[in-house]
């Protein structure tokens, strides 16, 4: 559980006392690959703590396409936002792509946890703002960059995921399709 605690501890400092109240809240799974966490259409009541292993979130659209919208490898964290915060049905499924040690805490165990540890609900404002910071420029970049420029920020990002996640997925969280990106990505080895 060190790397939860090492992860909360880049924005607030808690006590031995708060750190162990923090972990009796959670709970801890290894998943295989493929393995759903969330469906689209039901109702998310956990965030996820990557410990090991990689998860992405997506959706499908009536025509059967995926679309990625994150990826969380170790150290990140991953929840379907909207459902999570408004407690209504999402439109996210959460996937394990690759054996995962996955760390769960329920939005009940949250609230708790804010009372008890108010300073925990500043840790979790911080990444909500990073992540709505990390959205609206990836929502940016996706109107505005040459999809080479957008494959070069994902490279940056998730450089540790480029040669784990199926091409077709980087292609979906690019914003391009499978055939244009082997292309534009063959092109680019060219240079």
């Amino acid at each position: 559980m060190a790397l939860i605690l090492d992860n909360i501890a880049k924005h607030v400092s808690l006590t031995a006392e708060e750190q162990a109240l923090f972990l009796s809240k959670l709970e801890t799974n290894t998943y295989k690959a493929k393995t759903i966490l969330l469906n689209a259409g039901e109702v998310c009541k956990h965030s996820y703590f990557v410990n090991s292993g990689i998860l992405r979130s997506f959706n499908i659209n009536d025509n059967i396409v995926e679309h990625v919208l994150s990826f969380a490898c170790e150290g990140w964290w991953m929840s379907d936002m909207y459902s999570y915060f408004s407690q209504k049905p999402g439109q996210l499924f959460i996937e394990v792509l690759e054996e995962a040690e996955v760390v769960s805490l329920s939005k009940e165990s949250q609230e708790q946890l804010y009372q008890e540890i108010p300073k925990l609900e500043r840790f979790f404002r911080i990444l909500i703002e990073n992540s709505l910071v990390a959205n609206q420029q990836r929502l940016m970049d996706n109107l505005s960059l040459p999809a080479e420029e957008r494959f070069e920020k994902f490279c940056a990002k998730y450089g540790t995921l480029v040669h784990k996640v199926p091409q077709k997925q980087i292609a979906s969280f690019i914003g391009v399709t499978p055939e244009f990106f082997s292309k534009m990505k063959s092109k680019m080895l060219r240079k």
